[in-house]
């Protein structure tokens, strides 16, 4: 029996793009909602992270979840390495997220943040790179080839005062075409939890690899800037 709350996407395939992604031909927004998780709530016990991915209707178009052992997560917090498989709601893997272990500090812009995304799994179809800046969080978007196609910025030291947090979507010529929302949840949940909620909003023409590496962006600031030992 299918959950009921789940909006389900048949898969018909469409010549050109990657199995799975099809759906995201369709929208120009997603929301996405980690969801609660009480050991963290109530012990400070750090679980592998799990996303709900809906569109502009509330509707559950994608799942996440963070796979990873105990030791790393524990040990190593926001820093930690990570690989996220993003489900559609047949359960097959469409995006699969990489994060290596990476020096997370502005003092060695030789190890900066980088990001593999996978769409289907085992066919690279862009990374997000971390460029240094002393005040700004910046990032490169890289096609499967390793060329920069779209830039992303976030707002001077925003992350940490403001209730709502825009990461701008550029292009190379610095002309916003979306962005990435991190969403205010409530005094309770900031305060107690690193759950969080995310906006994506990118033109619908977008190429549905970019909208892919975007979800996987949206994985990596929440890690870098929201991910907290609470």
């Amino acid at each position: 029996m299918q959950p009921m709350n789940m909006y389900m996407v048949p898969n018909q395939g469409i010549p050109g793009f990657p199995p799975g992604l099809e759906y995201l031909t369709q929208v120009d927004q997603l929301l996405i909602k980690q969801k609660v998780e009480l050991i963290e709530a109530l012990a400070g016990f750090e679980s592998n992270n799990k996303y709900e991915i809906r569109n502009s209707m509330g509707q559950n178009v994608f799942y996440a979840v963070e796979e990873n052992d105990c030791l790393t997560r524990q040990c190593c917090g926001p820093l930690r390495s990570f690989t996220i498989r993003v489900l559609d709601n047949f359960g097959q893997e469409i995006i699969t997220v990489s994060r290596p272990l990476k020096c997370m500090s502005c003092f060695f812009p030789c190890c900066l943040q980088e990001l593999e995304i996978q769409a289907p799994p085992g066919n690279t179809v862009g990374y997000v790179l971390q460029q240094w800046h002393p005040f700004l969080p910046k990032f490169t978007i890289e096609n499967e080839h390793r060329e920069p196609v779209l830039k992303l910025q976030g707002p001077f030291c925003g992350w940490s005062c403001l209730p709502d947090v825009d990461f701008e979507i550029l292009t190379m010529d610095e002309v916003s075409i979306g962005k990435i929302s991190k969403q205010w949840t409530g005094l309770l949940r900031e305060a107690f939890t690193d759950s969080d909620n995310f906006g994506i909003q990118f033109p619908m023409d977008l190429d549905v690899r970019m909208k892919a590496v975007m979800i996987g962006a949206c994985f990596l600031i929440d890690f870098m800037f929201f991910e907290t030992n609470n």
